[in-house]
């Protein structure tokens, strides 16, 4: 991760350590101590600068490759991907692997219907960067039918409020089901599993991230999204078995980490679709044929 990120999360962790002990006496040595932990997870996870394997398309029920979309290939669902780099897979060594394909994939198998993903997630994306991909979605075309969004950590390591990074969660969610996208958001995992962050740092990032985690969950309930709960869900596991869950820069995760993201985002999306009375919005064979081009 860039060093100023982890910079303002230690000062912030000074600031923290410094109210508990509420004189103002070890001020310096605890600003200075967190300063130095904050360098040394640097150090250690550095800054993936991998990009994700591509991976829209259509995927249909009962696997294979997916099926590259033009504007006359037909599909039953399109899904979106919003967030960070948690979101666009960053960490992942094939495109089987991203966590948009791993969701798609089990909607795809589950329900049996064609689902179109798109991806709009950017790594390094904190909740500010969410209205862009909103925007740029409307600019693409009409909305998806659902939308998954998983943010937040960038939030807690570049010192964002809580409550202003909620509240622009919440923002980008009703933006979405005002326009009839059912949303499902996976709330910001708990980084007290990241054992590359030192302690006590580690401590604070993870009070952050689980505070963050709960602010979003009830921001995202008022907007008429559906939370999940990622860091309550996947954090056993994660701590259990940390080099089977995390990819090599020891901060994002594997393939294997975003399987278990995917087995808990997909019920919680079938609900929200509710398939069952489900119609496409519209039918994609009566959209015009691509050019050569496309």
């Amino acid at each position: 991760m860039p060093k100023s990120i982890w910079q303002t999360g230690a000062q912030a962790g000074a600031t923290a350590v410094v109210a508990g002990v509420g004189a103002g006496t070890f001020t310096w040595a605890a600003h200075s101590y967190l300063m130095s932990q904050a360098t040394t997870a640097r150090n250690v996870i550095g800054r993936n600068v991998a990009k994700p394997p591509e991976a829209d398309g259509v995927y249909v029920p009962g696997g294979g490759l997916p099926q590259r979309w033009r504007r006359n290939q037909p599909y039953d669902v399109h899904l979106m991907i919003f967030g960070d780099s948690s979101a666009a897979g960053v960490g992942c060594l094939s495109a089987q692997e991203v966590p948009g394909v791993q969701i798609a994939r089990r909607l795809a198998d589950e329900t049996g219907r064609r689902v179109r993903l798109s991806t709009k997630a950017i790594g390094g994306a904190t909740s500010r960067g969410l209205s862009g991909q909103v925007d740029a979605m409307f600019v693409a075309g009409p909305p998806p039918d659902a939308a998954v969004i998983l943010i937040g950590v960038n939030d807690v390591t570049s010192k964002n409020s809580i409550r202003a990074s909620a509240r622009r969660l919440g923002a980008a969610v009703e933006r979405l089901r005002d326009r009839g996208c059912a949303v499902v958001v996976g709330t910001c995992p708990d980084l007290g599993v990241v054992t590359a962050i030192p302690q006590p740092l580690r401590t604070v990032a993870s009070t952050w991230s689980l505070r963050l985690a709960r602010a979003q969950a009830s921001a995202t309930h008022a907007a008429g999204g559906h939370p999940v709960a990622l860091a309550d869900l996947l954090g056993p596991e994660f701590r259990a078995e940390p080099d089977r869950m995390f990819s090599p820069d020891r901060f994002h995760p594997s393939a294997a980490g975003y399987e278990l993201v995917a087995i808990q985002i997909v019920p919680v999306l079938e609900e929200a679709l509710d398939l069952r009375d489900f119609e496409p919005r519209s039918d994609p064979t009566e959209m015009p044929e691509a050019d050569e081009a496309s």
